[in-house]
């Protein structure tokens, strides 16, 4: 599979969190993941970790990064860089729809709750 014509993100179970996998296992790739999210204003992602490395790419809003105790604002044309295993989560600070490209280097992508347990997807990665 070459070329794909993409979906938009749709509703997640995840308040306020639009999700559409661009890329992965389904689209025959083997170690790689590509998902879009569109976050709603005042929206999060759950608190959580990945057993692979994250490159989120985002296209445009403003949100928050907390990772490692800290906190890190970012905004459209930013990369945020989160090594294997790194507890985080991500908020839209704006008064827009946060717009985010999440790259991940394994398929399917394996999402922990902070407590280590499996924290289950409502999408395929």
């Amino acid at each position: 599979m070459y070329v794909i014509e993409q979906e938009r993100p749709v509703p997640a179970a995840i308040a306020g969190l639009h999700h559409a996998t661009w890329a992965g296992r389904d689209q025959g790739l083997r170690q790689l993941s590509l998902w879009r999210q569109t976050m709603a204003p005042g929206g999060a992602t759950p608190p959580h970790s990945h057993d692979c490395d994250e490159v989120v790419l985002c296209l445009a809003g403003w949100g928050e990064l907390h990772v490692d105790g800290q906190v890190h604002r970012f905004g459209a044309d930013s990369t945020l860089v989160l090594p294997r295993g790194s507890a985080h989560q991500i908020f839209n600070t704006g008064a827009l729809p946060l717009e985010i490209l999440g790259i991940f280097g394994a398929t399917p992508v394996g999402t922990f709750a902070n407590d280590g347990s499996a924290l289950e997807l409502p999408w395929r990665s």
